[in-house]
């Protein structure tokens, strides 16, 4: 194949154009610093016209190419370190040379990564307001918590269940303590940006689709750490439950979609109808919040609370399990009652599999269905409780009329056998 046929020709105008893109925003950002620095738009096309060339060449050719790349680099700052004691613009040339190489056969993530390294370049200002004036020392904590959390320990931990009944799982114990952590490290950066009631608002709508319970967990420690946010963490603990019911109709619908159109659909808009109405009064509620000024609304997340909340997570499940093994799990309205406890999500799709296989009857599937969701309100409900007593009271008294509506709605349908 040709240089100027198909791929090669695309990664060698991927690595002119990154070369072009990087080295306007060098030359720019040296101009308004009035700093004379040999690395600009011409310097940076041709280290990608090299390192494009170098790599069809080949390795041997790669190699004495970079290391020339490098000395001109560590030349270049000799020369300039007096003006400009930063190693920013040679490392950009260094990078430049090695995404031209790249784009020869990675064209798309190169010319992605030369926009995300020009972004980094220009945001140089912003980012480093952010990093000394924004940051704090304690959310810089948090976050690297939450990130060893996440990349160091979850990996490490066993994928299988060490208990007896089969229910205790490391890793998706585990996989709950980060996702509290993310979850209240969204709110809390939705706090920053938005405000308090706009901000938790969004934490915890989108935390509702990753886990309705966990983010009530979650907004009962926030609400529990600074009382003034009572009100808008229960508003945004109700919009967790109306993303479980918008997932909850999407999977059904995605397994037994005839299940939902004719059976469960008219529980689960109920339920939906209820927790929106819910939710939007409680964002009523909660308007007019607003936090002192220069203040900082407590931090990110409380490692402690995360793990006592999956702890209180593993000593249900394993109820759960018992009770399973003791009863037997034949019953598929006890089945449904202790999958769902752990798991709605779960449960809805064992549920909808057997009424599509025609298992189960259509009634015993919608019952099952508001027992599983019902179970899984019970779990809520006792996560709430951790963050004290008016959370709870407004809580669970929503969480209850959720059901109530799911329940009342199951009662006037009258499916098929």
């Amino acid at each position: 194949m040709s240089l100027f046929d198909g791929a090669p020709l695309v990664g060698l105008i991927t690595a002119i154009a990154g070369g072009l893109l990087v080295g306007t925003e060098r030359e720019r950002h040296n101009s308004q610093l009035g700093q004379d620095v040999p690395i600009g738009v011409r310097t940076c096309t041709l280290t990608a016209l090299a390192g494009a060339g170098a790599a069809v060449v080949g390795i041997p050719a790669f190699i004495v190419v970079g290391l020339a790349v490098v000395a001109f680099a560590l030349a270049s700052y000799s020369d300039s370190r007096a003006v400009d004691p930063g190693l920013t613009t040679e490392f950009s040339l260094l990078t430049t040379y090695l995404l031209a190489a790249m784009a020869m056969t990675h064209a798309r993530l190169a010319a992605a990564l030369f926009v995300l390294l020009t972004i980094i370049l220009a945001s140089k200002e912003s980012l480093h307001h952010f990093s000394r004036q924004i940051l704090s020392k304690s959310e810089l904590d948090d976050g690297l918590l939450l990130a060893a959390a996440a990349l160091i320990v979850l990996p490490l931990l066993p994928n299988r269940t060490i208990d007896p009944f089969h229910a205790l799982n490391p890793r998706r114990l585990w996989l709950l303590v980060v996702w509290v952590m993310a979850i209240n490290a969204v709110g809390y950066a939705g706090l920053r940006l938005f405000g308090l009631r706009r901000g938790l608002a969004f934490a915890g709508f989108f935390g509702g689709f990753v886990s309705s319970t966990a983010t009530i967990g979650s907004m009962a420690q926030r609400a529990k750490a600074n009382p003034v946010l009572m009100k808008a963490c229960v508003a945004a603990a109700l919009l967790s439950n109306v993303a479980t019911l918008v997932q909850l109709g999407l999977i059904i619908a995605v397994v037994a979609p005839k299940f939902l159109i004719n059976v469960v659909g008219l529980s689960i808009v109920a339920g939906g109808l209820m927790a929106s109405g819910l939710s939007a009064f409680a964002l009523l509620n909660a308007r007019g919040l607003q936090p002192v000024e220069g203040s900082i609304p407590g931090r990110p997340f409380v490692f402690s609370q995360a793990v006592i909340f999956a702890g209180l997570v593993a000593v249900a499940l394993l109820f759960s399990a018992a009770l399973s093994r003791w009863a037997g799990t034949s019953g598929t309205y006890l089945a449904a009652a202790t999958t769902g406890f752990a798991d709605v999500h779960a449960a809805s799709i064992a549920i909808g599999q057997l009424a599509a296989n025609n298992s189960i009857s259509n009634r015993a599937g919608l019952y099952a269905l508001v027992i599983a969701f019902t179970a899984n309100s019970a779990l809520k409900c006792a996560s709430a409780s951790t963050g004290g007593s008016s959370y709870f009271r407004n809580l669970a008294g929503g969480i209850i009329a959720i059901n109530g509506a799911m329940a009342a709605a199951a009662l006037l349908v009258r499916p098929a056998p």
